[in-house]
């Protein structure tokens, strides 16, 4: 009695590459999803693309308050109290809190208007007034309205907008966004570095 084998074969699984990631973000992104975008990307070359694509001087204002060390904050350091404009209350929590809970609530491109009417912003609409957060910019301004402004303003972005301000504001941007300095001065190499305040 003779006995055969079979050889089994077995099917593998096909190898599975990583597909180019798509520059194709709508022309009034928020700041986090370019931020998102410019990190995805393999190559510092991409990194460049991408920041050259949705150049706005929005977005040259974060890279200036957060690189530029001529760029002084007025604000205090550390952690912000914020509340959901919907959800105002004294106890509202801090910024960290909200991302966390929230960031899946919001649209992920810039919208005037929730569903129940809530009027929203973002950084590429406020970034005009950043100048009254910095040494230099509106000196008269009493710290105790700065700080309020900077607040009202935040709680009414999406709460990864209000984080990216956050923080720029305390010249971390890199800790969250592997962005860095030399990324962006290649990428807008018209920007002036120092001699601001």
């Amino acid at each position: 009695m003779s006995t055969t084998t079979t050889k089994k074969t077995t099917s593998r699984a096909p190898r599975k590459t990583s597909a180019p990631v798509s520059i194709d973000l709508p022309i009034n992104a928020f700041i986090f999803e370019i931020l998102d975008l410019v990190c995805a990307q393999k190559s510092d070359a991409k990194k460049i693309e991408v920041l050259q694509k949705y150049v706005h001087d929005s977005l040259k204002t974060i890279f200036i308050w957060n690189f530029d060390e001529s760029v002084v904050s007025l604000l205090p350091p550390g952690e912000v109290p914020y509340s959901d404009i919907n959800k105002q209350t004294v106890n509202g929590g801090t910024l960290s809190d909200k991302v966390n809970k929230e960031k899946q609530n919001f649209a992920t491109s810039i919208e005037t208007e929730d569903l129940d009417g809530t009027t929203r912003s973002s950084i590429r609409r406020e970034y005009a007034n950043f100048f009254n957060f910095v040494r230099g910019g509106n000196n008269s301004m009493s710290q105790i309205r700065r700080e309020t402004m900077f607040i009202n303003m935040i709680e009414v972005f999406h709460p990864r907008e209000a984080e990216v301000v956050c923080l720029v504001k305390d010249k971390k941007l890199t800790d969250k966004y592997n962005i860095p300095f030399e990324i962006v001065k290649q990428a807008y190499p018209d920007i002036t570095w120092g001699g601001r305040s």
